[in-house]
């Protein structure tokens, strides 16, 4: 099953064409914003447009004027910033940046002005040279690294992350690609970047990356996690890696650091099958079983799993959130580049969320975003998780286990509108009534756009705005709405040369 902007090979390689000539070849809309492609059935464009202007808005409301960082999040009256930020949420500025252009939210110049000044910035940061890297925690009035928690006073030691680190490269690759004016600079900023500091080749699986490392031992923290020193690159220093964190299953956010890494011929391509896709069945303490048959690609062996859950046989992430399944897919056309695999898994993922959560709510979409009584949390569809303590869909913490509570009586669900935008790349319509309904049913939307959580029990709000949140609807509107200009500016080149044949002979089994 093709996604709505589906984008043949021939296509993400046509660099330099007419938009008359890309919207000629098969399988592509036209990406010239004065000749809008059609929105996809079952949606508005007058609504998706005003649903991507007060996105931008919020975006705009985060981001320093003097540095052009943005802000990890802001109120819902889009008037107080937090004082810190990450490399995530510095690409998201970025990419949603070039979406507000595409979109004629903002002229091009605007554009170009603004990634210009946060690239500017970003040269000057301090960051580690030898692996062309960003601390995990930056402030955003400055660019200085931050070493005290805002909110407590409680001690960071700089930290490099690699899907934070993956985010920004992502980010720095489209703009590289997709705006010619600050193509140089960004490019140069991605040129430096080595994702192979990141994959670990003694762990029993190898190649798997690391949650990331630090620079100095981090014996600073309150509660200092393992850490394991090596020398990096051969710069005769040591840097302290996370023992016990390694990123090992395929669904999840995290293999956008795989294939940046493949791309760049830094890490080798076998490393992507490295990753579970479920755990085998005969690791009978899984509260799912799983169904599946063995595969080899690559010379590894790769048990190809599924769970069963609402009558669809789906291969489940760490914890069944849909921002584990489609983000890479915001750049990546994997439903494409590989229709056995993720052509088959993206679907049913959503197919999967939107049936519980109409089932037991009457709306849907789960993902780590803000609790609506204060905080943070990890949302996601417990059964569409491989984590034992469950990313959970209701406030209540309600537990699934296909063994031993087949049925259980959930509670006040929480949904968060990004899940339900990133959703619109594989079930468009769907995907706008449930928002619309969102937006209709709740005190759920603001000058910014949607807030960031609803509880729909109880009506509970969580009103603020989180950067990548937003930058996730941005860019899923971004695509659904240009047919696919993220993800052109992202594979052409190195993505699709290194990456697409290395994913494409999957086939996620059994079939159903």
């Amino acid at each position: 099953m093709s996604s709505p902007f589906q984008i043949s090979r021939r296509t993400a390689l046509a660099g330099g064409v007419t938009a008359a000539a890309l919207a000629s070849l098969p399988g592509f809309a036209s990406a010239d914003p004065r000749h809008p492609v059609p929105v996809p059935e079952g949606t508005d464009r007058a609504t998706l447009m005003r649903w991507a202007k007060d996105t931008w808005r919020s975006m705009v409301a985060m981001t320093d004027p003097r540095t052009g960082l943005i802000s990890d999040n802001i109120t819902g009256d889009l008037r107080t910033n937090a004082h810190y930020t990450s490399p995530t949420n510095l690409g998201g500025y970025l990419w949603s940046t070039l979406v507000a252009r595409d979109l004629r939210i903002i002229t091009p110049g605007e554009a170009n002005n603004r990634i210009r000044q946060t690239l500017r910035t970003l040269r000057t940061m301090e960051h580690h040279d030898g692996a062309g890297m960003f601390f995990n925690w930056y402030d955003p009035r400055d660019g200085s690294v931050v070493h005290e928690w805002p909110d407590d006073g409680n001690p960071v030691v700089p930290f490099v992350s690699s899907i934070d680190a993956a985010w920004l490269g992502a980010a720095l690759l489209v703009v590289r690609n997709g705006d010619r004016g600050t193509s140089k600079l960004a490019g140069e900023l991605f040129a430096r970047m080595r994702f192979d500091v990141f994959a670990d080749p003694t762990f029993s699986k190898p190649y798997l990356n690391y949650g990331g490392y630090y620079l100095e031992e981090p014996t600073r923290l309150t509660s200092p996690p393992p850490t394991i020193a090596r020398d990096l690159i051969g710069e005769g220093r040591e840097v302290w890696y996370t023992r016990d964190h390694h990123y090992d299953t395929i669904v999840s956010e995290t293999r956008i650091t795989t294939y940046l890494g493949i791309a760049k011929r830094q890490i080798p391509p076998e490393s992507y099958y490295q990753a579970w896709r479920t755990f085998p069945p005969d690791w009978d303490w899984q509260e799912s079983i799983p169904v599946g048959e063995w595969h080899t690609y690559l010379g590894v062996d790769v048990y190809e799993g599924a769970y069963d859950y609402l009558g669809r046989l789906t291969v489940p992430g760490w914890g069944g959130s849909m921002f584990e399944e489609l983000m890479p897919n915001v750049f990546v056309p994997e439903e494409d580049w590989a229709p056995n695999s993720w052509g088959r898994n993206h679907p049913r993922h959503v197919a999967v969320q939107r049936e519980h959560g109409l089932r037991e709510y009457g709306y849907w979409g789960f993902s780590p975003a803000s609790h609506p009584a204060g905080g943070y949390s990890e949302w996601g569809v417990d059964a569409l998780g491989l984590n034992p303590e469950g990313y959970f869909s209701d406030v209540e913490r309600t537990d699934y286990s296909a063994r031993t509570n087949p049925d259980p009586v959930f509670g006040d669900g929480v949904v968060t509108p990004h899940a339900a935008f990133l959703a619109m790349m594989h079930d468009p319509a769907g995907s706008f009534t449930n928002l619309a309904k969102i937006e209709r049913d709740f005190d759920a939307y603001g000058p910014g756009g949607f807030y960031d959580a609803v509880a729909t029990g109880s009506g509970q709000v969580a009103r603020r705005h989180l950067s990548l949140d937003q930058a996730m609807i941005l860019g899923a509107l971004g695509n659904v709405l240009t047919g696919g200009n993220l993800r052109r500016y992202f594979v052409k080149g190195e993505v699709e040369a290194h990456l697409r044949h290395v994913i494409e002979p999957e086939e996620f089994a059994p079939v159903g």
